[in-house]
Parts: C-alpha cells; structure tokens; sequence
C-alpha cells in the first residue's frame, strides 16, 4: 500500500495560521451562571462531577470495579434475549428460591458440587445448569464490587440501605438473607434480578420459571471434591487463604487444580476489564441513581471531607437523604414510556472525552516526568506543540496575546479564555441549547450533563492554562513573541526548568483528580505469559493478611499457567 505524504509541513502550518479564516456561529450555549474569568481557580474541593463521570464511565468494567470496590451507583437495566447463564450446585433440581447465577461458567463451576457423596468420598461429578433468557429481563444494577463480603467494608452498603434501612456490620455475610430481601423487595417493581461483581459478573436470580428457560442440566466432570450439604444456605466460593492447603481438595494436583479454579475465574472477569465492559447487561443512564449527587445526597459531603476515594462509602447517609435516595430509586423503576429520556447515548458521549484526552494526558505525564536539565530546552517546546495539538480545534485565530502586553500582567490571560470556553463547552452545547432535547431530559440525565460539563471543563482549563503560559514564554512554535524591544523572545534555561515543573505540577493535579482506571496498568507491560491483575475478592484477603496491597489495589503480573502466581 502506498503511503500518502504529509499534507503540511512545519512552515506550512505556520503560514496557515495567518491564513483568512471563516466564523462559524456556535449554539448559545445557557451558562450564564458559570464564569470563564480565571485559568487558575481549581474546581472545588467537595466537587463530585468528576466521580459521578468515572462512574458512568466505568460501568460494567471489572477493572474500575475491582480498584474502587465501595459502589455509588444504581442504574436500571435489561438482560437481552438470548443470554446465556449458567449456575452451579449441589443437584440437578432448578432452584426454587431465588439464586446466584453467573453469565460466564468458569465463575459458575467452583460453585458446582455433588450432595450425593459424604464428606469423606471423593466426588467425580458435580451439577452445572445451563439457562437462556426468552424475555428481556429487568434487572438493577450496583456498581462496584458490590458481591464481595468485605467485613468492615463498603461494597454491600447501597444494597443494605435499600433494603433494611441501615449498614449493620454484623450482617456482612448474610447473603442468602440480603438476596431474598433483595428479591421481595424488587418483585413490587417488576425485578428479574440483580446484578453484581465480583471476581466476575452476576445475576442474583429471583425466580428461575419467569423469563428464563432450562437448556441443560449438566453433570460434569470435577477437579475437585466439592461436597455440599442441601440446602445451601450463603453465596460460598473457594477458600479465601490462598496461602493454605486447599480444603477439600484431594490427590496429589489438589494445589494445582485450585489454583486453576482461582486464576480462570479471575481471567473471565479480566475479559470484561475496559470499555465497554460487559455487554450482556444493557444499563439505561436515564435512571441512574448516584450517592455522589450532592444535591440528592447532600449528608454525605461531611462523610467524604478528607478522606481519600477508596474510603468513601454510602453508609454514613442521613435517613432524610436515604428517603430521599429510595424515592428517586422508586421513581425510575416504575415510571412510564413516556419518560424515556432524551434519547442521548451518555455512555458515548462521556467515552468521547475519556478518547481524547486519556492517551494524550498519559504521553503528556511522560514527557513531563522524563525531561532533565539536559533535554529541558528541546523538550519544553515538544511539549508545548502537543497542548496545542489537543487544543486546535478551539484555538481561534484572534486567540494570542497582545504584543509587548507583560506576562506579568494580572489580565496576561484574557486572550486564552475564548479557547477554554469553546474547548469545554462544544461537546455539551447542543444539548443546552435545544429545548427539544431539554424538556425529555429525565433527572437523571440533568445529573449526566452536569458531570459532563464540569468534568470537560477542568480538563480543558488546566490544558489552556499550560498552553498559555507556553504561548508567554515564547515555546509556541505557531504564536512567536517579541520582546519589547523587538526581538523574538528567548528563554532561558532556568526559566525552561520553571515552565516545565509547573507544567508538572497542572498535570499531576488534573491526572489524580480525573483519577481514570485506564491509566492504572502494570508497568512495565506484562509478558505473554502473564496476566496484568489487581488484588480481587475473596483472594488475597482474609483475616489476618490484610495491608496496603488489598486496602490500596495496585496492578501487577501474574502467571497464566503453573506455577501460577500468589494472589
């Protein structure tokens, strides 16, 4: 294939930056509440926007899941015709109370077993059930890892909030009891189930003769002697020490076959890592349900100050904002066609800017950390080239400064607000200018479009802020400066080292409070023998081991294949 060549030259884009250029009128957009005046106001320190975006971007991914596990968000959805579920027990019989059930069978088979042996005969079967969905099944959906039992944890909170009132700390293995509630609870709004995450995703099945159809009750065959006692009174998989023997287990592969049952129920959850995650379930944004909303859930704000993300949890809610919560829930659960929404897809539209701007965020963090006093000269205007690159579609031509204006000046720049308003405002701006589009919007998406506007607004005004202050130390390659004696500017080495530290600094800054998952990956890169993983539930943790590792997960390699890797 013959390669096309460059359509521009360097000195042909900067002829083309005084080239006659055609206005195009944008929608007005309704912010005469919000003030494009300073670069250099940080958004507020309770501010949740940028929470509430990594949520809806994040749904139905393992990996965000498995990083931040206390939940925030309820959204309902729908389990399309034709999905397959699968559901291990002790027997052939098809539950007749609701059940867990898993959509991918390397997390339903640890859970498979055989009640017709003792506890003292090895067992060569155990029973695994095969179902399809025959109508789209309405389902609620917990963000977070919102199937794991962690004691003193905050993974089970939006469900025990929803169904008894209140977190008690002593119920944090009452499974079977917070499934049926869960199930009592949902059957006044017409719920099939429920879905969570784990090592993997599920569905907490209310009935199994509603919506779904038996394809086959299988008798497979067993790595390991999984005795089960009916009836099966908690949700239980493998043991939680992965660092002793494995119970029940016998034959000299009994280490080999658990950590096999371990690693492949980890790799089916690892399948559903990044966007769009697990597209099984189809969410409806145009419901969800946030505890990060401030104005739905305004008692939580307290709660949060000064406590980093992994601590937040829904349990320290007021009873009036947990009235409050329940009644949105209600609302969304049983209201009619005719509140569908606008029909914006949010999940795209929040996933454009993720696109943008992940990638060149992170080469950007790369550059900065790896520039030195010796590269600094060369290095500072490679970097200011790329924060106008992500710029130039909002980068006006009557967008520079005024010549021999100080940049000192306390107005210096005035000049680049027009860039930061078009940047943060023209992904939005139909939206806020169509009444159409404004009278179908549910509450929900009110909350979405918020989320968007802000999160998209910091991102834009940090990135301006250090593109103007390139564009002022004379690094813009397409703006050059002159002096007030009519020089073009230099800069100076140390004045070199002073832009980049605070370029640093404005990335480092807008990168933790964006805090996206895509970037937490194991560095360097994995080999093809090995799995990028963070620490999951129930491995790793149990009482007794239990530090940084599992309280703050940080990615890491493990094997694929024996010998396989601690967990």
């Amino acid at each position: 294939m013959q390669l096309l060549r460059p359509l521009f030259g360097l000195a042909a884009l900067q002829h083309s930056a005084h080239a006659t250029q055609f206005s195009f009128s944008t929608p007005t957009v309704s912010t005469s509440s919000i003030q494009w005046t300073d670069l250099t106001a940080p958004p507020d320190a309770n501010a949740t926007s940028q929470l509430i975006f990594d949520a809806v971007n994040a749904v139905l991914q393992h990996w965000p899941h498995t990083r931040y596990r206390n939940g925030h968000t309820i959204i309902p959805g729908t389990v399309p015709v034709g999905t397959l579920l699968y559901h291990g027990r002790q027997d052939r019989e098809l539950p007749r109370t609701p059940e867990w059930t898993s959509v991918d069978p390397e997390h339903s088979f640890p859970f498979a077993g055989d009640s017709t042996t003792d506890a003292n005969t090895t067992a060569e079967g155990c029973w695994q059930h095969t179902l399809v969905t025959t109508r789209p099944l309405k389902v609620l959906y917990f963000d977070g890892s919102s199937a794991a039992n962690i004691k003193e944890g905050g993974t089970l909170d939006m469900q025990d909030l929803l169904i008894w009132g209140k977190v008690d700390p002593a119920r944090w293995v009452d499974e079977r009891e917070r499934l049926d509630d869960l199930c009592a609870w949902g059957n006044d709004f017409g719920l099939d189930g429920f879905v969570r995450m784990e090592m993997d995703f599920e569905i907490m099945l209310c009935d199994f003769s509603q919506g779904v159809e038996l394809i086959s009750t299988d008798y497979l065959a067993a790595l390991w002697s999984r005795h089960i006692t009916p009836p099966l009174q908690r949700h239980t998989a493998l043991s939680l020490d992965t660092t002793s023997s494995a119970d029940n287990l016998s034959g000299p592969n009994d280490r080999i076959v658990a950590d096999i049952l371990r690693f492949e129920t980890i790799h089916a959850g690892s399948w559903h890592n990044q966007y769009p995650g697990d597209t099984r379930f189809k969410l409806d944004l145009t419901g969800l349900v946030s505890f990060y909303d401030t104005t739905l859930a305004p008692s939580l704000i307290p709660a949060r100050r000064g406590k980093e993300r992994w601590d937040h949890r829904p349990a320290g809610i007021s009873a009036t904002d947990l009235t409050a919560v329940k009644a949105r829930v209600g609302e969304v659960l049983t209201r009619g066609p005719d509140s569908d929404g606008s029909g914006i897809d949010w999940q795209a539209s929040f996933h454009v800017i993720v696109d943008r701007y992940a990638d060149r965020l992170e080469t950007l963090a790369y550059l900065l950390n790896t520039t030195t006093p010796d590269t600094v000269s060369e290095r500072a205007r490679l970097i200011q080239t790329q924060l106008r690159i992500m710029l130039t579609p909002y980068i006006l031509y009557t967008a520079r400064p005024t010549p021999g204006r100080s940049s000192t000046a306390s107005d210096s720049d005035t000049w680049a607000l027009p860039v930061w308003k078009g940047c943060a405002t023209k992904h939005t701006a139909h939206i806020h200018a169509s009444p159409t589009l404004q009278s179908r919007m549910t509450v929900s998406e009110r909350l979405l479009l918020t989320a968007l506007d802000k999160t998209n607004r910091e991102i834009c005004r940090v990135v301006v802020k250090m593109w103007a202050a390139g564009v002022h130390a004379g690094l813009d390659p397409f703006i050059p400066l002159e002096s007030d004696d009519g020089h073009a500017t230099t800069l100076a080495l140390q004045d070199s080292l002073r832009v980049v530290h605070d370029w640093r600094a404005d990335a480092d800054r807008l990168m933790s409070w964006l805090d996206w998952a895509v970037w937490v990956k194991c560095r360097p890169a994995c080999g093809v023998e090995e799995m990028c993983y963070l620490p999951t539930w129930p491995f790793f943790w149990h009482e007794g081991r239990k530090d940084e590792r599992w309280e703050r997960p940080q990615p890491r390699c493990i094997r694929r294949f024996e010998p396989y890797s601690q967990l």
